[in-house]
């Protein structure tokens, strides 16, 4: 049953994250490595661990423990009302007081990180954990600054974890875990319902058709051609249906899902894979439908390009979702909009893939008592009702397995008397469901990972842009949409872009030789 309800701390803000995660390669002492791992793991802290063992907290000499995160508004609030909580119960018991300060954006915050990994001039101290994706995390980790957080859990306690989410941590010498999986997203599939049903009601249009990506493209073209026969005195001035908010993720998942991944990484180093059989698949749906202005990108966010009217649809983030928009506002009008969710379009013949990101929290090397403590409070801020209502204030996804269903959520809302948004809930309804048949994935972490990461987002996109604006000039000085969209769309211009597209992806790849 829908939960229609505003949690207090959560109507305001979620932020959009990009991230990446796993992919792992097999090599002659797997299985040592992984019997090694396993003995580690079960030593752990448990109650039979030589770690926990010999660290000793006073309670009386509480010791502190600094946080560096990028949450604000409304996450930042449900975050540090959590901490707030630990601090007057486990917190006091055991002796740790947990300190929380956000450093902006990510960027912000992968900044303030470096300067002090770099010792800069007035750069702060590192602190005891700060939120993470993996290429940064790796980054750090190659200084030798992380500790090892599989030294601090005992296997049953990270069978408790999403398998996927433990599995984007291990980026350290080893396979060992140094990202603490905290909160994940995906991507799901938004839409403008109310000017939807007008046009599929014109139309032959119907849900079904955006499943896939190839179904997006010809719903797409179909709203491009009804919108512009709307005006036939104005010759090619049809609308746009759609656009999304990461290209990267487009290239990751969908090579993943026509089965090969784009990067594959052996220890901390990257070999370019890009298919040229499935980067035209991604030229066809990306690339040709933006050029001929079926899809487009106006705002920083597609959610803003829904406000203004300029698409009806998108896909992006699941925690985007409290900030797809209750109206559209236009010059002339200004009208409520309904919403609906689905899951995010995949290739017709792929494999059942979806994104996995979200940044993780890792912890600094320090003193044991340090150590012990940080992973101390991760434990806690990861048991699944705590968990689940930073969820519900913030739109990401639970990390433990039990977690991961909408009956759990359930229960932790009636009994906590929690109020969530109807468009959390619908989308955390929608990706629980995916999930029941979905694998999540990313690409592993690896050195250059950031910089590999921007040709992904911005190559085609750029070029789709900078493209679509040359094809509106020559529209403008008489020429049909076919016409104008020839030379930019033919395979000619594909291979040019595709040879000049594997090169950038070589010399990332190379510079990390």
């Amino acid at each position: 049953m829908k939960k229609r309800m505003k949690y207090i701390c959560c109507l305001l803000l979620a932020a959009s994250l990009t991230a990446g995660l796993l992919a792992g390669c097999g090599n002659d002492n797997a299985g040592t490595e992984e019997k090694n791992q396993d003995q580690q793991e079960e030593k752990g802290v448990g109650e039979e661990g030589d770690t926990q063992d010999a660290v000793r907290l006073n309670p009386d000499k509480p010791i502190s423990i600094t946080i560096w995160h990028y949450y604000n508004g409304a996450q930042q609030v449900a975050f540090d009302e959590l901490v707030n909580e630990f601090n007057e119960s486990v917190g006091k018991e055991k002796g740790i007081f947990v300190k929380g300060y956000s450093q902006g954006n990510v960027n912000d915050l992968e900044d303030t990180v470096m300067a002090s990994l770099n010792e800069e001039v007035g750069a702060q101290e590192m602190p005891n954990i700060f939120s993470a994706y993996a290429d940064a995390a790796y980054t750090v980790d190659s200084r030798g600054k992380l500790a090892d957080i599989s030294a601090y859990m005992t296997k049953e306690e990270l069978d408790e974890y999403v398998d996927s989410y433990i599995e984007e941590g291990r980026i350290g010498e080893g396979n060992t875990l140094r990202i603490f999986p905290t909160a994940k997203s995906s991507e799901i599939f938004m839409m403008n319902k109310t000017d939807w049903d007008k046009f599929a009601e014109a139309t032959d249009a119907a849900l079904e058709d955006l499943a896939t990506l190839e179904g997006v493209t010809e719903t797409a073209q179909k709203y491009y051609e009804w919108t512009d026969s709307l005006t036939p005195d104005v010759p090619e001035d049809g609308k746009a249906f759609y656009g999304r908010d990461s290209v990267a993720n487009l290239f990751v998942i969908g090579s993943k899902q026509l089965g090969k991944e784009i990067f594959q990484v052996e220890n901390g180093r990257m070999s370019v894979m890009a298919d040229k059989d499935i980067m035209k698949k991604i030229w066809d749906n990306f690339y040709v439908p933006f050029v001929k202005g079926y899809f487009t990108a106006y705002g920083k966010f597609r959610s803003d390009d829904v406000k203004i009217g300029e698409i009806l649809a998108f896909t992006g983030s699941s925690t985007a979702s409290m900030y797809f928009p209750d109206e559209v506002e236009q010059e002339d009008e200004v009208y409520p909009i309904d919403y609906v969710v689905l899951p995010a379009p995949s290739f017709a013949e792929g494999e059942d893939y979806i994104v996995q990101q979200g940044a993780g929290m890792v912890v600094t090397e320090g003193t044991k008592e340090e150590e012990y403590a940080s992973v101390l409070f991760l434990k806690w801020f990861t048991e699944s009702e705590n968990n689940i209502r930073f969820s519900c204030a913030s739109g990401y996804l639970p990390v433990k397995k039990e977690a991961n269903s909408l009956a759990a959520v359930d229960k932790v809302v009636e009994e906590q008397s929690l109020e969530i948004p109807d468009k959390t809930y619908d989308v955390l309804d929608s990706l629980f469901g995916t999930l029941e048949k979905a694998t999540p994935y990313t690409t592993k972490a690896f050195e250059r990972g950031t910089e590999a990461r921007k040709i992904l987002e911005y190559n085609l996109a750029d070029k789709a842009a900078e493209d679509r604006k040359a094809v509106q000039e020559l529209i403008a000085q008489g020429q049909t949409l076919e016409e104008a969209c020839a030379t930019y769309v033919s395979e000619e211009s594909f291979t040019n872009w595709y040879d000049d597209f594997v090169t950038a992806l070589q010399n990332t790849a190379n510079k990390a030789e």
